[in-house]
């Protein structure tokens, strides 16, 4: 099993770790700082011993991440056993930690203003977050009201917990004041981190409302 690193610090850029398997241009490593995609969040982007990482795939079920494979973008010069160095973009996986941390915050002032909605999906970006709703409402009615709050909020300076499922350790748990949710991604450790955050509503069709959130 992988050691996620990057939920013991989701600020640690560089790390180093052993090559346990290699196929091809696909390896794994007994620990990483990595992030795969999952939970609708954006892989990370980086480099294993000096190699683009081209893919990284987690291996498990939902949330529970076991390992993660990584596809390089040539035939790797190490060997299993060697240690690495790994080295992911700094900018885009902080970009990341705001806007995920943000998306989990707005949807719960969404829902106090527009009532409960099946979320359909998410999305995390480095440029942007969305969440995409199931409703007959036009959310850009309100949405204004939505973001003064979602603002007034992030600045108080709230902080950010990450805890662990007691049955499934892989399994994370996302908790802010008195909201919580599981969620495998990265997040700041306070909201006064994020900054000022815009909200913009797309409609998708009927009964699809899309409410996307943008860094300023």
């Amino acid at each position: 099993m992988t050691q996620k690193i990057f939920w013991e610090d989701p600020y640690q850029v560089e790390c180093t770790a052993k090559v346990t398997s290699i196929e091809g241009k696909k390896v794994k490593l007994d620990k990483t700082i990595f992030f795969a995609f999952c939970g609708g969040q954006e892989s990370d982007s980086g480099t294993i011993d000096g190699i683009n990482v081209v893919t990284a795939t987690k291996l498990g079920d939902k949330e529970n991440i076991i390992d993660i494979e990584y596809e390089l973008e040539k035939e790797p010069h190490f060997a299993v056993g060697d240690e690495v160095k790994v080295v992911i973009d700094k900018e885009k996986r902080l970009s990341l930690m705001k806007l995920h941390s943000a998306a989990h915050i707005s949807y719960y002032f969404t829902i106090e203003k527009f009532g409960k909605m099946r979320i359909l999906g998410s999305n995390i970006a480095p440029q942007k977050a969305r969440v995409d709703y199931e409703s007959e409402k036009n959310l850009g009615e309100g949405l204004e009201e939505v973001e003064k709050k979602l603002n007034d909020f992030l600045a108080e300076g709230h902080d950010i917990l990450r805890t662990a499922d007691e049955k499934l350790p892989d399994l994370k748990w996302w908790q802010c004041e008195g909201w919580k949710m599981p969620c495998g991604g990265t997040h700041v450790r306070n909201t006064r981190e994020i900054g000022r955050v815009r909200l913009r509503r797309i409609t998708k069709g009927q009964s699809k409302e899309r409410i996307e959130i943008h860094l300023e």
